[in-house]
Order: C-alpha cells, then sequence, then structure tokens
C-alpha cells in the first residue's frame, strides 16, 4: 500500500450477512474494501455487486493466502463464524501480517484465547487487535463500562438482551448450537473467573418501560464474562437473554432468509451496575436489526484503528474505544436509542 492511498481495510466473511453489511457501509463512506473468504466464486459476484471491488480468496487451511490478505489490508474486519473454528487461524494472519483487527466473536473461550495468546505477538507486530464487537457481548461490554463509570465497590454488573424477531444465519446457527451445547462455561464470580458446567435457571430482569419484567435465561454463555471485569472492578459479571427469543417460530429455521426479514429484530441491551450498598445505575440501549447495528460497530472500530491505533495489544470494546461516546457515536448512526441515566450526552 502506498504512503499516499486511503486505508484498505479487509472484511473477512465478506459473502455473509454481517460481511455484506459490513463491505457495503465501508463503501459508502468512500473507504478502500478488500472482500475476502473462503469461497471465489461468490466474492466474485458481491465484488460485481459493489461495483468492482478487489476480492481476495483465502480458505482457513491456507495460511500463506491469509497472512497475504493482511500484508495488503491496514485493518482486518473477521465476520466468519463460528469463531470457535475461524478466529484462530484469521487473528493470527492479522498478527503475521501486521494489520490491526477487528471480529465480531461472542464465544468466550475465543475472547479469552484472544487475551492469553495473542497480546505478545500483535505488540511485537504493532498492531491493535480488538476482539468480541458484536451485538451479543460488545454492546453489554461497552454499556457495562459506560454505566459503571465513576461507581466504586461494585458488587455484580448484569447484561440482559431482549431481542425478538430474530432470523439466525447458517453461521449463527452454528455459533448458537456450539455455545449452548458446552458444558465448560466460563463464569465470573467471587471476583474471579472459573470454567465448569453451569445449570441455566430462569431470572425476571426488571427492564423498564415499555418492555417492563421480563423471564430471561440466566446465563447465557456470552463474551462479557470474560471482557468486563477487565475494565470494572466487580465481583461478579452475568449475561441474560429473554426466554422467549428460541421460543419464537423460524428462529432456527431461517437461514434463508432475506436481508429485509433479517432486519425485522427489535431489541433492547440493558446494563445493570449493583454497588455493595445497594445503589448503581443502569443504562440501556433500544433498537431494531441487530445485524446492522453489530455490522455498523465493527465499521466505527476499525474506521478508528485505522485513524488511530493506539496502544499495540489485545482489546474488548470497551478497553480499545471509551464506551460512552462509542455508543453516542453509534447512536447518532440511527442504531438504537441510548439511555444513561445521570450521564451527559
Amino acid at each position: 500500500m502506498s504512503p499516499s492511498s486511503s486505508p484498505r481495510i479487509a472484511v473477512y466473511g465478506a459473502t455473509g450477512h454481517t460481511g455484506r453489511l459490513v463491505a457495503a457501509e465501508l463503501r459508502a463512506r468512500g473507504k478502500e474494501v478488500i472482500l475476502a473468504g473462503r469461497d471465489g466464486a461468490a466474492l466474485k459476484t458481491l465484488s460485481d455487486e459493489l461495483g468492482g471491488a478487489p476480492f481476495h480468496q483465502a480458505p482457513l487451511d491456507d495460511p500463506a493466502a491469509l497472512r497475504a490478505l493482511a500484508e495488503q489490508s491496514a485493518v482486518l474486519i473477521h465476520c466468519a463464524g463460528p469463531f470457535t473454528h475461524t478466529g484462530k487461524p484469521v487473528a493470527t494472519a492479522a498478527a503475521e501480517g501486521g494489520c490491526h483487527y477487528v471480529d465480531h466473536a461472542l464465544e468466550q473461550h475465543h475472547t479469552k484465547w484472544m487475551f492469553d495468546v495473542m497480546p505478545e505477538p500483535a505488540r511485537r507486530a504493532g498492531i491493535t487487535m480488538v476482539t468480541a464487537m458484536s451485538f451479543y457481548g460488545g454492546t453489554g461490554d461497552l454499556l457495562a463500562a459506560a454505566v459503571a463509570d465513576g461507581l466504586t465497590d461494585i458488587e455484580r454488573v448484569i447484561t440482559a438482551y431482549a431481542v425478538s424477531g430474530w432470523r439466525l444465519t447458517t453461521g449463527a446457527k452454528q455459533t448458537a448450537e456450539l455455545l449452548f451445547a458446552d458444558t465448560r462455561r466460563i463464569t465470573y464470580s467471587d471476583g474471579e473467573q472459573h470454567v465448569g458446567y453451569v445449570e441455566p435457571r430462569n431470572a425476571v430482569f426488571p427492564f423498564p418501560p415499555p418492555l417492563g419484567p421480563r423471564t430471561m435465561i440466566a446465563p447465557v454463555p456470552f463474551s462479557e464474562v470474560v471482557t468486563v471485569p477487565r475494565h470494572v472492578r466487580t465481583r461478579r459479571v452475568e449475561a441474560q437473554l429473554t426466554a422467549d427469543t428460541f421460543q419464537e417460530e423460524q428462529v432456527f429455521t431461517s437461514e434463508d432468509a432475506d436481508a429485509g426479514t433479517r432486519a425485522g429484530s427489535a431489541f433492547t441491551v440493558a446494563a445493570q451496575v449493583i454497588t455493595a450498598d445497594g445503589g448503581g445505575g443502569a443504562g440501556q440501549v433500544s433498537g431494531r436489526d441487530l445485524w446492522r447495528m453489530s455490522a455498523l460497530a465493527s465499521v466505527e472500530a476499525a474506521v478508528r484503528l485505522a485513524a488511530d491505533p493506539g496502544s499495540p495489544g489485545v482489546y474488548g470494546p470497551a478497553e480499545a474505544f471509551p464506551a460512552g461516546p462509542f455508543l453516542r457515536d453509534l447512536e447518532r448512526l440511527g442504531l438504537f436509542t441510548l439511555t444513561l441515566p445521570g450521564k451527559e450526552a
């Protein structure tokens, strides 16, 4: 890449639903994009749809092709789940090729692996890697940081997702199956991380009106238990999801749904931060189309990294970017309505 050219942002998994949204948004902003993934024919088709954007075929079992992608990119946005299978080769290639990295992972074990293994390769390469910039996990991490700002002696952080109209892609379905079959879940209690079998339970989360209290599955195996304790000093972190989300017709049979149908999801994500004396605070976002919200969050992250990557290393969303301002910027894009009681906009 010549010094005068604008930073090129690669989108791995560009032909998937999220990848298409990411690539289209980057092109709409006038950014130089490289479409990447495993299927060369599908990439060529997408390239034609986007006016001839360059594309690069790189199978997961071809480290040289993945590294070549990273070497010609300033930032790589990884959209191709399940990250249990795809995370390691793509993240490793980003470090070896010397480009900044953002992923959409919500899988706890991938996020933990990123923090355990990749900091030193990232520092050696002089790159910044942001993991878990997803709707599930990433939104809760940002909200938790924004709500906890200024609070001390925090007893617990609960992130709660109320989602309706969610239509899973093939990758999302595979991810959900892996997550809920995992008997070695990561939890965070008593100020420590634990790994082992967790018995799910029903809980009630007090969403404010008009949603109101809802029955939740608790805990759900999202990445907040790994990311939040890195920036919020607390004794417990738990993520919850509305029990009726997976009871809706077509949630698990919607792999062929069109983009318009997928855009019909509605969501409220809340973070409740409770201090030892019973005080604390709460905040939430409410909007539609969780897929677009996730895609544009990663675009915002990548654009920021291209302009000012900060210190090399591996970070969660709220470590990489000031949480409140980042959420406000997403709100200005029309992705959701943000409520942070007692905090300036």
